[in-house]
């Protein structure tokens, strides 16, 4: 099997691919090649089979083209730039976020005509393709009405890979992902990054800014629940899916408060002092138009998992990022 990561040198991207490297297989069929591509070079990794890394824009002409010539069985497309990006800077989000998904999805097509090819392809969407008002949890039945443009961009790409699909130029599955918490390493430009902030500094004995109310409630996976959704949509028999090519991965919904209290039973009452609360209006505005709860049950039927707890969260955090240590 050959493997193409694209996105591969972001957070998702290195676990993914690290993920596979230690299977070494997906359903069954081994890893004989993996294609690390992203704007820039991943880096290289130790694998029985080859490894060819590459620096590639997407939304360049003809990027995609060159990324499936070499026709990979199976394709994970993570490459996005974030929701507080997207929103500031019309333009780029439009570029990076759908133009590259269609030039990709076209780049497919244009190789499956040469002599048939329909690789399965898994993308990630977003929670942020719903906006409000919301139910208490939103079901698999509710309409998509995005009110930022990274949601948007995100819903438009969800249709093609649907239609795509359909004509069978594809096997996609779209896979809407919670906020990912705790994300390691440094800040990012998404407007969500606070919920993974407000852990993840203090863990360290660092300060973490909070610019939102306590009382806010959000939709949660870990990175490693999030490793976990994508290689199940590798492996998933797409016919259970019909048409409906796109699901709301399971979660966690908790509130600011609960996440706060969670870092209190984990780290104590030092790791919680160090967050200072300061709010900023335009992140607020923007919070309160993102989904807050998910009744995923069709997800879950299909077999995808995610945790029950804040605490749990935590946890896997000091164990894969901090050596399982708390404190700086």
């Amino acid at each position: 099997m050959h493997i193409l990561i694209i996105g591969a040198a972001g957070m998702i991207g290195r676990k993914l691919t690290s993920a596979l490297v230690a299977a070494g297989q997906v359903g069954g069929k081994p890893i004989e090649k993996l294609t690390l591509a992203d704007v820039i070079e991943p880096a290289s990794v130790a694998f029985g089979g080859a490894v060819e890394t590459l620096a590639s824009d997407l939304s360049a002409p003809g990027a995609a083209t060159r990324l499936v010539s070499g026709r990979p069985d199976l394709v994970f497309h993570l490459a996005a730039i974030v929701s507080g990006e997207a929103e500031a800077d019309f333009d780029k989000g439009y570029r990076i976020n759908l133009d590259g998904t269609r030039y990709l999805l076209e780049a497919i097509r244009q190789e499956g005509l040469k002599q048939p090819y329909v690789p399965r392809l898994v993308f990630t969407s977003s929670i942020a393709v719903f906006g409000a008002p919301f139910p208490d949890a939103i079901g698999d039945e509710f309409f998509n009405t995005p009110l930022t443009s990274y949601g948007t961009q995100k819903a438009i790409c969800e249709l093609l890979l649907s239609d795509y699909s359909r004509k069978g130029f594809v096997d996609g599955i779209g896979i809407r992902l919670p906020t990912i918490a705790i994300r390691p390493g440094k800040p990012n430009a998404a407007a969500s990054g606070f919920f993974s902030n407000i852990l993840r500094e203090p863990l360290v004995g660092q300060e973490a800014i909070l610019p939102v109310s306590r009382d806010v409630r959000h939709w949660f996976a870990s990175p490693r629940a999030a490793i976990g959704f994508l290689i199940h949509a590798a492996e998933l028999d797409t016919t259970r899916l019909g048409w409906r090519r796109n699901l709301s991965a399971p979660g966690l919904s908790a509130t600011v408060g609960e996440e706060i209290e969670a870092l209190r039973r984990v780290a104590g009452e030092k790791a919680v002092r160090l967050i200072r609360e300061v709010p900023d209006q335009r992140i607020i505005g923007m919070v309160d138009g993102w989904p807050k709860n998910f009744a995923a049950r069709r997800a879950e039927s299909l077999g995808f998992k995610a945790e029950k707890n804040f605490d749990e969260i935590i946890r896997i955090h000091v164990e894969d990022e901090l050596g399982g240590k708390i404190g700086g």
